[in-house]
């Protein structure tokens, strides 16, 4: 659903306000990620957030977290976001059923929670769909798996804004189908999810409503089809 066309009764939970992200490397060189962003975000949409790469998509979404300042504008949130990346931290000496547990007691589980939650996370994830690997070390895991276990981990809780790095982009058609339903849910839960993805399918299972930036600027935003289209035909071109 476009920023500014949302019925009534949905309430925002995410408001981005003319913000500019600068990022500061190389001594005193200045680069200019996020340029005049302007959306409003609201309960029970799933936002999908495309783009070349460098566009600036991961970049807002931290910002969104509130993992990284803005140079401009301001961003305010409903709740507090939970971000779920592809390099979120994990404990690799520990094993995939500890991390589980540890990470649903930050989530704030108690721990008979935690503990009832594990078996059904680990199934989520797929990382025992081809051995024993829940009770091996994260650091046996490939990239995909460690994403895999962080979104099953994640997404175990209902969250109020849930932002979404990339992981979806690391499962099989299986796992993709899985989260797909499990972001369906949030939303009916009033939630609100973005997903930052390079790919166009997780982007379409999941979300109605997407976000397209490039070289920082929000180029487009609308109906998941509308823009997803668009966007095709630019990076064909």
């Amino acid at each position: 659903m476009p920023s500014g066309t949302a019925p009534a009764d949905l309430l925002p939970t995410v408001v981005v306000d003319g913000v500019d992200i600068v990022h500061r490397v190389a001594g005193s060189r200045r680069v200019h990620a996020v340029k005049g962003v302007t959306f409003t975000a609201h309960r029970g949409e799933a936002i999908g957030l495309v783009g070349t790469n460098g566009s600036g998509k991961s970049t807002l979404l931290r910002a969104i977290a509130g993992l990284l300042p803005c140079e401009r504008g301001r961003i305010h949130t409903g709740g507090q976001p939970s971000f779920m990346g592809v390099n979120a931290a994990l404990m690799d000496d520990l094993t995939g059923e500890r991390n589980v547990v540890l990470g649903c007691l930050a989530m704030g589980m108690t721990r008979a929670q935690a503990r009832e939650a594990r078996s059904g996370i680990i199934a989520f994830s797929g990382i025992d769909d081809d051995g024993d690997f829940s009770s091996l070390p994260m650091r046996t895991y490939s990239s995909g798996m460690k994403a895999r276990l962080r979104f099953a981990i994640g997404a175990a809780k209902d969250h109020e804004v849930l932002l979404v790095d990339e992981a979806l982009a690391t499962g099989d058609a299986a796992f993709r189908r899985r989260s797909g339903r499990r972001i369906r849910e949030l939303r009916e839960r009033a939630g609100t999810v973005f997903l930052v993805s390079h790919s166009n399918t997780a982007v379409r299972d999941a979300c109605d409503r997407v976000l397209w930036l490039e070289r920082g600027e929000l180029r487009m935003d609308g109906p998941t089809e509308e823009v997803l289209a668009a966007y095709t035909a630019f990076t064909s071109s």
